[in-house]
């Protein structure tokens, strides 16, 4: 079983910066994609932002140039620097881990986080 700790979410003014960060932990052998998605009131879940285990990135068109994903291998950690943020950026964000290999199990899962509260207000 894998477990996801996610932190760093919370209330920020209009034009500031969050740090997101995704833990993680279990007999995890390695993880081939790490992400982030989001949801807002009455909208569906929408990819943010996600990182393969060689370092490929791939964002949301509404989020290019502003935020920036990163993961440490070794910690099995994602991260997700949000800067400018916007009012629109408001959502629950959820880490993704994708493609997960466990020790002694040749089959590969998918985890979902439970979510962070990201608000965007002045």
């Amino acid at each position: 079983q894998v477990q996801l700790v996610e932190s760093g979410g919370g209330l920020v003014q209009p034009g500031g910066s969050l740090r997101l960060s995704c833990a993680a932990s279990g007999s995890i052998f390695g993880i081939y994609a790490m992400g982030w998605y989001r949801q807002a009131p009455g909208k569906q879940r929408e990819l943010v932002a996600a990182i393969t285990s060689g370092g490929n990135t791939n964002y949301a068109d509404s989020v290019k140039g502003r935020f920036t994903i990163s993961r440490d291998n070794a910690k099995n950690t994602v991260y997700l620097q949000m800067n400018s943020l916007k009012p629109e950026d408001t959502a629950v964000y959820y880490c993704n881990v994708d493609g997960v290999i466990i020790y002694g199990d040749p089959a590969t899962y998918d985890y979902w986080g439970q979510g962070t509260q990201v608000t965007v207000s002045s």
